[in-house]
């Protein structure tokens, strides 16, 4: 078999395809016989192999990134995952997590499996994802996506980059409803709310309050005939402490968030939203 003369524009433009290192580009033209095809495919396995090795290292580091459309009506955020603060403050990094993000509001992808399952270039975000810990050399994954639709979509990421949240509203954007709405993004990082509001609570949620509240109820000694009220009191606190509506606006006290939001507008409220947080 001849073995092929590896040139140092060889190995750039292998680099330059892959954004892997020197040395690593070098090594896989040398192992490909200089087949640009085979060479990209042992980079994806070196990646593999060292995502396999570094399977249950935890990525509590990364970035958050929001994505909506032109009209303001679709939007996705996404989580991107990595094991070191020095890797999440790449350009790199924050610039792949935004291309995964922008193929999953093009294709209104609700999941993670259904986007790493689209493609990204030549191939899928899922290969890309292993590509990239063979580049970096350390443990990345999606590690929270959402999308979400409304007559209204508003995103907010927090100074951190670590934490964000993304709200439907129920009337057209404007820069008022924008602006109500990024307070209401920063409310939900800040306060972090389980539901939209109390008719979203599970049953099994209620009754696990209810028959908390009451124990504790009989614990501290109070009369059994006073324990339903007890425990109706403590549910309404729940509600007001994990329903995004009903929790006091944090820039005023003086209101719920649902009143805020209709002082705003009329008739204005959320739809939904989510909430991504790494570490």
């Amino acid at each position: 078999m001849t073995t092929v003369t590896i040139s140092a524009a060889d190995v750039n433009k292998l680099r330059q395809q892959t954004g892997s290192g020197m040395m690593d580009c070098k090594k896989a033209l040398t192992e490909a016989n200089g087949d640009f095809e085979k060479a990209i495919e042992l980079l994806r396995l070196k990646g593999a192999k060292i995502n396999a090795s570094r399977a249950d290292r935890e990525t509590k580091e990364g970035a958050v990134v929001t994505k909506i459309s032109a009209d303001g009506k679709t939007g996705v955020i996404l989580g991107l995952g990595c094991e070191t603060d020095f890797v999440a403050r790449g350009e790199g990094f924050t610039s792949f997590a935004e291309k995964c993000a922008e193929i999953g509001l093009n294709q209104k992808f609700e999941d993670i499996a259904s986007l790493k399952a689209a493609m990204l270039g030549n191939t899928t975000i899922a290969d890309a994802i292993i590509e990239q810990v063979g580049k970096i050399g350390e443990k990345i994954d999606i590690a929270q996506y959402a999308f979400i639709q409304g007559e209204a979509v508003v995103a907010y990421i927090h100074s951190n980059k670590k934490n964000g949240s993304i709200i439907a509203m129920n009337q057209p954007l404007n820069d008022t409803i924008a602006a109500a709405g990024k307070q209401v993004g920063m409310q939900i990082v800040s306060m972090n709310p389980v539901s939209l509001d109390k008719a979203d609570i599970s049953e099994e949620i209620v009754k696990r309050e209810l028959d908390l509240a009451k124990e504790k109820a009989r614990q501290d000694g109070k009369p059994e005939n006073m324990l339903d009220k007890i425990a109706m009191g403590a549910l309404e606190k729940f509600y007001k402490e994990a329903t995004l509506l009903n929790q006091e606006f944090i820039m005023d006290g003086s209101k719920k968030v649902s009143q805020m939001l209709d002082g705003v507008s009329k008739g204005l409220t959320v739809t939904a939203f989510k909430k991504v947080t790494l570490g």
